[in-house]
């Protein structure tokens, strides 16, 4: 007689549904390809690249907006350019969530990364892969790592303000609320450690580190708050959007001393500090810091998972014309 088996309990329902998310993940993860664009629009890559190389020239703080742009699209509904959409009869643009709002930048960069490709192949590059590789040839321009970018995704037809503030880290996070919300996305503690790395390069603005820098706390470097201080004043609103280095020491070139800060106890955000503050991360950091090549290497296989979350592909989604509309 042949058993048939349901699924009763709640820890077989939540069994199945785990499931059912690791096969359509895996499946949509296997759609992506490097190559995905060789015969469709041979030179996208290339064009892509001359338009973010042209504004990292312009600007060397681009790059770091720009691998912000990818990781702040990524972690709301997937790496699917919902981050570029604005405000429109059916969108609340994700781009006045607190964490986007009034810092996230670069988005004329990507419009203009389109433009350029959209005058050799109309309809065929979607904002989510540019998104995905403007990151990559922005840290590539600032002499960061390089990898792989696997291209395939669409973009998505909504957008949410609301997830975007919930699921986004905030510069007040503990180490435990930063490794569930990256464990969440299917990104271990070390891809953590790793693309937090990426605040080698770029600025802060002052109402994000004010708390930590007159906090008088045993895990800042004293020297490095009174530093801080001198372009942060103490009484909010003052200087909110004055900006200071992530990085004091090389704030414009890719490389490991922002590990080396950390150890010092010369973080500029709260949630930079807590990833060495006698946790479980700090031996990562300490690895980092003397490693460097370990770091990149590290950086760019973080960037590819990134990368690898919740993507739309086949039918699923559009190819928008301008990444800032929907069709």
């Amino acid at each position: 007689m042949t058993k048939s088996f349901s699924f009763t309990s709640h820890a077989n329902v939540a069994f199945a549904m785990l499931l059912l998310f690791f096969i359509m993940t895996t499946a949509s993860q296997a759609q992506l390809s490097s190559t995905f664009y060789d015969r469709t629009c041979p030179n996208a890559l290339a064009t892509i690249k001359s338009s973010i190389s042209r504004a990292v020239s312009r600007e060397r703080r681009m790059a770091a907006s720009l691998v912000r742009l990818h990781f702040h699209d990524c972690f709301v509904q997937g790496c699917d350019a919902s981050l570029l959409l604005n405000d429109s009869a059916s969108i609340v643009s994700e781009k006045n969530a607190f964490q986007n709002r009034g810092s996230a930048r670069g988005f004329e960069v990507i419009d203009d990364a389109k433009a350029q490709v959209e005058k050799i192949c109309p309809g065929v590059v979607s904002c989510a892969d540019i998104l995905a590789v403007a990151a990559r040839d922005a840290s590539v321009a600032v002499s960061g790592p390089s990898w792989t970018v696997k291209l395939g995704r669409r973009d998505a037809t909504r957008a949410s303000q609301a997830q975007a503030e919930s699921d986004l880290p905030l510069f007040t996070d503990s180490l435990d609320r930063l490794i569930s919300r990256f464990g969440d996305r299917g990104l271990s503690p070390r891809d953590l450690v790793a693309l937090s790395g990426a605040h080698t390069i770029g600025q802060a603005q002052c109402f994000t580190f004010r708390d930590r820098i007159y906090s008088n706390g045993s895990d800042i470097d004293s020297n490095f708050a009174t530093t801080r201080r001198r372009r942060c004043p103490a009484a909010a609103p003052n200087g909110n959007a004055n900006l200071a280095p992530l990085d004091l020491v090389t704030p414009n070139s890719f490389d490991y001393n922002y590990f080396k800060n950390l150890i010092q106890k010369k973080g500029l955000l709260e949630s930079d500090q807590v990833l060495f503050s006698g946790g479980s991360t700090d031996s990562i950091v300490s690895e980092y810091s003397s490693k460097p090549a370990t770091f990149r290497s590290d950086f760019g296989i973080a960037m590819i998972k990134m990368g690898d979350v919740s993507p739309l592909t086949g039918s699923a989604g559009e190819i928008r014309r301008i990444c800032t509309a929907l069709n």
